[in-house]
Formats: structure tokens, sequence, C-alpha cells
């Protein structure tokens, strides 16, 4: 055949395929004179050159990267069969979770850096969760929506039209970094430090477009928080990025490790970041995780467990080495003014003179296709077009004019929502629950609208308090920060067992950083809402000048018990 090309067709032919054999080597792990191993299988080869033995999970993504399974998760939709087992783990890469056995059906994060949403974007994932899922959104903890009840034979569908909106649902579950959480407010807020919305977007495509930080141990989460009104709870977080001012510049002070669910905050490391390397030393560190973080068992392999084996000072000494620079020791720094405990909702001036945002309430955190749909058009129409989601399952509507604000507020009622809730409602948080995961102990959305209604029909208190009610160890709403925090237990009725909660009191994050105490277990989930409502009940009539957490943690467990009208009860360690 290569007679019948011209003396320079043939060079050029020759040239092109040594180039494919030489790329092909250079892709062949292990090939003579190709490239070294990526950064994971790396990783792997030390933990079982050091006698380790890889996990299950490990091994799958050892076989065949999640990322190149892309033919698996097109052919399963084509058969409208669903992933099993480590099927399962290899398609999340990708955004989608197979939910079952509690809804047979998938579930897809989203991928909302900072939580920003256009209203061109939310009106069509109105109408993908109308023709792709339940007709739903969840907003979650993480700036973020989810769509669920997604048939096998959808999911592709649903993730190539999110990709036309320019959402990328990729690594938002398993082994990745999930959604970047970070100042709703940013850009808007009067008392900000920095607008962080720059930073959070580049640290986004950073992590989008880095295929190594698609290989780490177990999930990562970072959040940035500018210094603004709304809580972002950065503490909680592997990462913890928090604008502090030295002097007149606004910098970062760095925590590492944040796990509450594994009661743990994030620790400062007594170093800060300038604005600029932001995204520099997030990679630096996410890198050393990559490397050193445990591949033979997966309860051990968070951040926070290499910090505990390490300890920090050998963790930043090994972030520098990989920055190839000292990190800049932070000295006299001056916090931003704390966050208000609700002021992800209700009406709100804006930096920018006449304009306003409003705190738009979420029942339990879920809004209809419809409704969402709704808000889409309320922002064109008051608006600038921008939805901002909160940590707090909730979003906020910005850049109304404050004379239009009123009318914006009774559209936003004509669709079912509102903007101001009860000191007990505004801070109520509940994961998706037994609904829709099969590893939670009971209903909690179910348990938490009838719990803030109970409530609500019988007391005002004088004073936000957040209760969070989660249904696993897991933690997804974060139980051990909340003033009062439900986990799901099972509790005995009798010779049955019945859906209940594990009752901790005195948690929060940011000024108030303490993991809650465990104080009444097993209660069943319909005895939980009277004794919620004593403990309420005895913090207004004995100390309503004090907040609920300063209240209990005047009392020892026994006196709470006593207080929640279970005396007798043991709380177990």
């Amino acid at each position: 055949m290569m007679a019948d090309f011209s003396g320079e067709q043939q060079n050029y032919l020759k040239g092109f395929m040594a180039g494919v054999e030489a790329r092909r080597g250079a892709l062949s792990p292990g090939a003579e004179g190709g490239a070294p191993p990526d950064a994971m299988r790396a990783a792997q080869d030390a933990a079982v050159a050091a006698g380790g033995k890889l996990s299950a999970e490990e091994r799958m993504k050892r076989e065949r990267h999640p990322l190149d399974r892309w033919d698996e998760v097109e052919a399963r939709a084509r058969e409208g069969r669903f992933p099993h087992g480590l099927e399962n783990l290899a398609t999340r890469w990708h955004g989608l979770f197979y939910v079952g056995p509690t809804q047979d059906s998938f579930m897809c994060r989203l991928r909302l850096p900072g939580g920003l949403l256009s209203s061109w974007q939310a009106q069509g994932v109105a109408e993908i969760a109308e023709e792709c899922g339940g007709g739903y959104v969840d907003a979650t903890t993480r700036n973020n929506l989810q769509i669920r009840e997604i048939p096998a034979d959808r999911g592709v569908e649903l993730l190539e039209r999110l990709a036309d909106l320019g959402i990328i649902p990729k690594g938002t579950g398993a082994d990745n970094i999930r959604n970047i959480t970070a100042s709703p407010t940013a850009g808007i807020d009067p008392g900000e430090l920095i607008d962080t919305r720059a930073i959070v977007r580049k640290l986004h495509h950073h992590i989008l477009n880095t295929r190594d930080l698609f290989g780490l141990p177990r999930k990562f989460n970072i959040s940035i928080d500018g210094g603004g009104r709304v809580a972002v709870v950065e503490d909680t977080n592997d990462i913890a990025f928090t604008a502090v001012r030295v002097g007149e510049e606004v910098v970062f002070r760095l925590a590492l490790g944040g796990i509450t669910g594994h009661r743990d905050f994030a620790r400062d490391t007594g170093r800060v970041v300038e604005p600029g390397a932001v995204v520099r030393v997030a990679d630096a560190v996410m890198r050393v995780f990559l490397a050193h973080g445990d591949r033979t068992d997966r309860r051990k392999a968070r951040l926070k467990y290499l910090l505990d084996r390490w300890g920090l000072p050998r963790f930043v000494e090994a972030v520098e080495a990989e920055l190839g620079a000292p990190l800049r020791e932070a000295g006299a720094v001056e916090p931003a003014p704390p966050p208000d405990k609700h002021g992800h909702l209700g009406v709100h001036d804006q930096r920018q003179p006449g304009l306003q945002y409003v705190g738009v309430v979420l029942p339990v955190g879920r809004a209809t296709a419809a409704q969402l749909r709704g808000l889409a058009r309320i922002a064109d129409t008051f608006g600038s077009g921008t939805l901002r989601l909160t940590v707090w399952q909730n979003l906020l509507l910005s850049d109304i004019p404050r004379e239009r604000m009123a009318e914006a507020c009774a559209e936003i009622e004509a669709i079912g929502l509102g903007t101001s809730a009860s000191h007990v409602r505004g801070g109520l948080v509940a994961c998706t629950g037994a609904a829709g995961c099969k590893f939670a102990a009971a209903h909690t959305k179910q348990h938490a609208a009838s719990l803030a209604d109970y409530l609500d029909a019988r007391i005002a208190v004088a004073r936000p308090v957040n209760i969070h009610l989660t249904g696993c160890h897991n933690s997804c709403a974060q139980h051990y920060i909340g003033d009062i925090g439900l986990i799901g237990a099972k509790a005995e009725r009798g010779e049955e067992e019945v859906e209940g909660y594990d009752l901790h009191v005195g948690g929060g994050a940011g000024a108030e950083r303490a993991i809650g105490r465990l104080v009444l277990a097993k209660v069943p989930h319909d005895e939980m809402p009277p004794m919620v409502l004593n403990l309420l009940r005895a913090w207004q009539e004995g100390a309503p000048d004090l907040s609920f957490q300063d209240f209990t943690a005047r009392h020892d467990d026994a006196a709470l018990r006593a207080m929640a009208g279970r005396e007798t009860a043991e709380a177990d360690a």
C-alpha cells in the first residue's frame, strides 16, 4: 500500500505511526521508557509494598479506572439495568447513585460550585427532574441539588442533558471531591471580607480537569468561607479556607481534617493562604492525601485518619514539600464577624445600593419541579436571574430592587413557598432518610416535618435553634453540630422494633464549635417530639437569655433527661 503514496506522504505516515507506537508505550504501565504510573496506581503500589492488602474497592479502581467505564454505564442504560456491588460504586464517578432497595432508581447529585445556579439552568433542571426523575429536587448541605427516582434507562440521558446546561456531576460521589461549598452571598454581602466566586470557579474547573484527583482513597470535602452573613460550616470539611484579615490584607486561614460524623472539626494549621494560592495549596493537600491515605481499610481512609496517624506538623511539612515552598505563618489574624445563625432566611440589604436578596424556605429541603421553575421565573422577573443554594437546604434570590421586594415575596408565596420561618423551622435540616437511603434507620424528612409542626403549634422560642435529623452514621445532615441532633436508631416497643432516634444536644460550628453529646438513646420517633418540646420549654422558662447550647452546657445528662421527661433513660456511650 505504501507504494501508492508519494515519498512525502510515506514519510508522514511513517512518522505518524511511530508517534502512535511511542504513545502506546507511554500509556502502558511499566513499559520500558514509558511514563510512570499515575498517582493512584503509585499509591496503591506503595500500600502493597508496605505489606498491605488493597481493599476490594481499590482493586476495582486499579483494574479499570471508573472514569473509563462510561461504556459500561451506557450499556446498562440500554439494557434498562441498574449497577450492583462495585459496579454501583464505579458508576458514582459519573454522578449516578443506585439507591436500592429503598428506591429502585438512581439519584444524581449535581455539581453547583458555591451553590450558584442561573435561572435558565434552574428551568432546565426542573424539566429534567420531571422527565427523567421524580418531579422534584432536594437541596443538600453542600450548596447543591439532587434529582431522585431516575429509571435505569434514563440515567445517561439525564447526565447528557445536565452537561448541555453546563452542569457536570462527574465525581459527586465515591472517592472524589464533592461539590465545593462557599458563601452563598458572595459578591453581594455588605459584611464579607472577600468575594469567593472567582476562586471557587477556578478550583471547580481544576478538579474537573485533573484526572489524578479522581483517584483519592475516599471522599473529600472543601469549603471556602468569605466571611459573610450566612454560615458555611467550613470547619466540618477536609479543607477549610476561612477568610481573615492580617492588617489590611485578606487571606484564608487553613484548617484540615474536618469530619463531624466522626466527631472531629478541621484542625487549624497555623498557616494562611493568599487568595491567588488557594487552588495550588488545595491541590497540594489533596496530593499528599492521595499518596498517603489508607488504601487497605476504608473505615480509616479519610484525611482525618492520616492526620491522626502522622500528626499535623508532619502533614504540613509534606504539603510544603509538594508545593516546593513553605506555607505562610498565620501570626495575628482578625476573624470576620460571626454570621447570623439564621441569616439564610428573610430579606437583607446587599452591598449594591438599593438591591436586596431574600432567603426562600424549602420545606425539609425539597422543591417540586414546578416550584423550581417558578423560582427561576421570579429570579428573572425581579432580579438578575441568579439562584444561590445554601448549606442550610434552602436558597436565596438576589439583586432585587428594594421597591419590588414585597411583590417578589408575594410571588414566592404564590408558588407555595415562604421567606420566613419560626426559630425552630428556620434551622431544621434533614437528610433523605429511609425513604431514599438504604443506610437510614428512620424516615427523617417526614419526621422533621411533623416535629416542626408539633413544636410550632406549642412553643415560640425567642432565639434561633438548629435541629438536625440524620438517618445513619454517615451523618449527611451533620447531627453532631445541631443544637439538637437526632440520629436514626431502632427503638424497642414491647417485642417490636420501631423507628427512633438518639438525641444529642449542644452541638455547633464556627463560633459555637462543639460536638453534641448524647443524652437520650433509642427513643421511638413518635415519643421524641414531646421530649424535644420539654427541653425547649425548660430552656425558655429557665434561661431565655442564653443560647440553647449554653443552656445545655450548664446541665449534666441526668438533669437534661429529667427535663425531657425521661428520668430513667440511660444514654449509651
